[in-house]
């Protein structure tokens, strides 16, 4: 087992974060909610607030509006990563405006190949939440323009963006092998 990322930051979607209709949808933050804790089941996220209010996020197959689709219940990115994003994109892009629910922090970008085969959490009382499934979180037109601030963009404009953003960039997609409780200070680890 080998640490990869302290978890300092945890969110939920409660709604849509892109709104619209094509081709002139647009993505916000808005609807991102920071929580004290995330209970991860293989149906999804659920934040918990500081009051204890629950809050489902919107790719948990149980909410009313669900996003889920093909294995996106729960998602991470990398603080390093949002790093390189400000350092190319401009200061907008705080860390976890791409919507994922558990941000990690690293000091250098890791690609799937890095993270490797199998990832999990190891929470500060030592049990280990493993992931069943990890792939890239694919970049999308909208969060792109978002990115370079242009709402206008052409697909030539976008596509050094959706580049630069794929391979992980981005984030990444996880399911739940199993339930349990993220809360900060846990650590990403790889468990091959």
């Amino acid at each position: 087992m080998t640490p990869l990322g302290k978890v300092v930051r945890l969110q939920v979607q409660a709604a849509a974060l892109k709104s619209g209709e094509r081709p002139n949808r647009v993505y916000g933050t808005a609807p991102l909610t920071g929580v004290e804790e995330l209970l991860l089941t293989p149906e999804g996220a659920v934040g918990v607030d500081a009051a204890g209010a629950r809050i489902l996020d919107v790719h948990n197959t149980a909410h009313p509006a669900t996003r889920y689709s093909d294995g996106n219940t729960v998602s991470f990115g990398l603080t390093s990563h949002y790093a390189r994003m400000r350092e190319r994109f401009g200061l907008h892009m705080v860390d976890g405006c791409a919507g994922e629910n558990i941000l990690v922090e690293t000091d250098a970008p890791l690609r799937l190949a890095e993270l490797g085969a199998r990832v999990g959490l190891r929470t500060t009382t030592g049990a280990i939440l493993a992931f069943s499934a990890i792939r890239v979180a694919l970049p999308c037109v909208e969060f792109s323009k978002f990115t370079i601030r242009n709402q206008d963009a052409t697909p030539a404009d976008l596509k050094p963006v959706l580049q630069f953003l794929d391979e992980g960039t981005r984030g990444f997609y996880v399911m739940a092998a199993s339930e349990g409780t993220v809360r900060r200070g846990d650590q990403l680890v790889a468990l091959d």
